[in-house]
């Protein structure tokens, strides 16, 4: 993956190349602004574009992005100089067509769209991650439930429905809610076989509270 650099940003834009189109005033000043003191940080850590410049310039750099181009650069006053900048991925893409740097525009465009599947993997996988997380603790529960009742006051304590759904999740304590729904004679949805579940785990709480108070 190409890392886009400030300098070879710089490179670009200093080299001359042109698109066949006469640049305005506006763009050829913007331009002039990053090769007098732009920088890029890596997007694919995180999206900053600044341009570092006297009062003067920064005032009309800013007026210009603002007005003309309708972007969103905001500016801070840092060692005696001032810090046009902007956060936002759009508009720093916006800013890189502006000054026509059309190369560093790609690898901007690519690594944003890198950053934001890879962004969408990690996402998934943490979900499917506290998922798996929920559903163990959420097994567990029922075991122990189902343990509790079983030394209690046996399983036949239990309705016939929920007798059979505790002793296929003793018997079968990896298998998915679903697949125990399968099991079933006749078969159910996994929302049924997690009401059950439910049930079961309400009867261990009450048998909990009935024993502590014998």
């Amino acid at each position: 993956m190409n890392i886009l650099k400030s300098h070879d940003i710089r490179a670009e834009i200093e080299s001359g190349i042109e698109t066949g189109k006469k640049m305005n005033r506006e763009r050829s000043f913007v331009r002039e602004c990053f090769i007098a003191g732009g920088v890029i940080s890596n997007p694919s850590r995180t999206y900053h574009l600044e341009f570092t410049l006297e009062e003067p310039k920064a005032d009309k750099l800013l007026d210009i992005l603002t007005k003309k181009f309708g972007l969103r650069p905001k500016k801070i006053a840092r060692k005696g100089q001032f810090v046009v900048y902007i956060k936002e991925g759009d508009e720093i893409a916006d800013v890189l067509k502006i000054i026509r740097a059309d190369k560093s525009l790609m690898i901007f465009e690519s690594t944003r769209v890198e950053k934001s599947i890879r962004n969408e993997i990690n996402r998934r996988v943490n979900f499917e991650t506290a998922n798996l997380n929920k559903t163990a603790i959420a097994a567990m529960e029922q075991l122990e439930a189902i343990e509790y009742i079983a030394k209690s006051v046996g399983l036949s304590y239990l309705s016939a429905p929920l007798e059979e759904v505790a002793r296929l999740r003793i018997m079968s304590e990896n298998l998915s809610l679903a697949e125990i729904g399968l099991k079933l004679y006749p078969p159910v949805s996994k929302s049924a076989v997690n009401h059950r579940l439910r049930k079961i785990c309400k009867i261990a709480e009450s048998l909990r509270g009935r024993d502590k108070i014998d």
